[in-house]
């Protein structure tokens, strides 16, 4: 079992979470249950699967939840291109983004790998 409050994944997911909620907070009120919605539960779903997975008892368990995690960020990408293609955020803000969605991605492939 892990102390998912002392890995470094989850404390820069959190922070990319809040990120995204003031991103999402500059969106056309048409969006609010649509990309708004979509990017926020996906940026919630990252430390909130990397806390679930560290209190599974194997490290195969984590691993799966990890998968899960990546899945999240996989979309959150997806949308941003997709909210930077309708105007909603600037070029800027995207490779913002991205680039620290992208950091966080290569954390926990990385931290992936040693649960094996």
């Amino acid at each position: 079992m892990h102390r998912f409050k002392e890995l470094e994944i989850w404390k820069r997911s959190r922070c990319f979470c809040s990120n995204i909620y003031d991103l999402t907070s500059k969106f056309p009120e048409s969006e609010k249950f649509g990309l708004t919605n979509q990017l926020r539960r996906a940026s919630v779903s990252i430390p909130s699967n990397i806390a679930e997975g560290s209190s599974r008892k194997s490290n195969k368990d984590f691993c799966r939840f990890l998968e899960i995690t990546l899945g999240s960020a996989y979309e959150i990408e997806t949308q941003l291109l997709i909210s930077f293609d309708l105007n909603f955020i600037t070029e800027l803000e995207l490779k913002e983004s991205s680039k620290e969605l992208s950091e966080i991605i290569k954390m926990i492939s990385k931290f992936k790998s040693t649960l094996k």
